[in-house]
């Protein structure tokens, strides 16, 4: 088979799975009252991309039986979550582009990255 058709492939089903709004299986609630965003995600992406929500996701896990996980990062502004995901995007196959955000969102990014959610990557590329 040739991989060079197998690969675009592949990224769309998995844009498909980021956007998909019924198979999740946690949602993160990010920001204060009355700033409060609902995000949707994949517990095992999540999982690989930060050990700070991986620790979280583990003590929820014990927790949940079952039940979807929900995690509150209240310290995080929703919209620099958003531009965190949006930059994750890539994982699923997305081409990167940070030429459409403001410098200052990026730094901080950056700083959400490095002091709260361990996103060594993100922090290297950045």
């Amino acid at each position: 088979m040739d991989n060079n058709k197998l690969l675009p492939k592949l990224s769309q089903n998995l844009l498909e799975i980021l956007n998909d709004e019924e198979y999740y299986d946690i949602i993160i609630e990010v920001g204060n009252d009355p700033y409060v965003k609902i995000f949707r995600a994949h517990m095992i992406i999540l999982y690989y991309l930060s050990p700070y929500l991986r620790k979280i996701q583990s003590t929820n896990k014990n927790k949940s039986d079952g039940i979807l996980s929900h995690i509150k990062l209240s310290t995080i502004l929703p919209e620099i979550f958003q531009i965190i995901l949006s930059i994750y995007r890539y994982i699923y196959g997305e081409k990167l582009s940070l030429n459409e955000y403001n410098t200052l969102n990026l730094i901080k990014v950056l700083v959400v990255a490095a002091s709260v959610l361990n996103l060594q990557e993100l922090i290297t590329y950045l």
